[in-house]
C-alpha cells in the first residue's frame, strides 16, 4: 500500500476524526476560559489586592535604567507571578469543567445502563411452535 492511501486510510479513521474536532473545540473552549479569567475573575480579585491589573503583579529583581536621553539602556528584569497566578487559575477553571462534564457523562452512562432492557416479542415462528408444543403436551 502506498503511503499516500496509508495516510487517507488513516485520516479518515473516526477516531482521528473525534480527537480532531475534539482538539477545535478544546482550542476555542480555552480561549472561553481565559476570557472568564482574564475579564470576570480576576478583576475583583485584582480590587481585593488593590491592584487595577492583576496579571502586572511582579517581583523586580533589577529595575530598568535609563540613558540620559530618556532611552532604556538595561530593561528590567523581573518575575511575573501575577501571570503565573492567572495561568494557574485557568488551568484549575479548565480542569473543572472537563471534571464536571465527565461526571455527567458518568451519571448518563450509569443511567442507560441501568435501565431494564426488555427482551424481544416472539415472532411468529416462535409463538407457532410453542401453540404446537402445547398442543403435543396435551394428547
Amino acid at each position: 500500500m502506498s503511503l499516500l492511501k496509508e495516510f487517507k486510510t488513516f485520516a479518515m479513521r473516526g477516531n482521528v476524526m473525534d480527537m480532531a474536532v475534539g482538539i477545535i473545540i478544546g482550542a476555542a473552549f480555552g480561549k472561553i476560559v481565559d476570557s472568564l479569567v482574564k475579564e470576570v475573575i480576576m478583576p475583583p480579585i485584582g480590587v481585593l489586592l488593590g491592584k487595577v491589573d492583576f496579571s502586572q503583579l511582579k517581583l523586580v529583581l533589577v529595575k530598568e535604567v535609563l540613558d540620559a536621553a530618556g532611552v532604556v539602556a538595561t530593561k528590567e528584569v523581573a518575575i511575573s507571578y501575577g501571570s503565573f497566578i492567572n495561568t494557574i487559575i485557568n488551568f484549575v477553571i479548565v480542569a473543572a469543567a472537563v471534571f464536571a462534564l465527565i461526571k455527567v457523562m458518568n451519571i448518563a452512562k450509569k443511567k442507560e445502563e441501568a435501565k431494564p432492557v426488555t427482551p424481544p416479542a416472539p415472532s411468529n415462528q416462535e409463538l407457532l411452535l410453542s401453540e404446537i408444543r402445547d398442543i403435543l403436551k396435551s394428547k
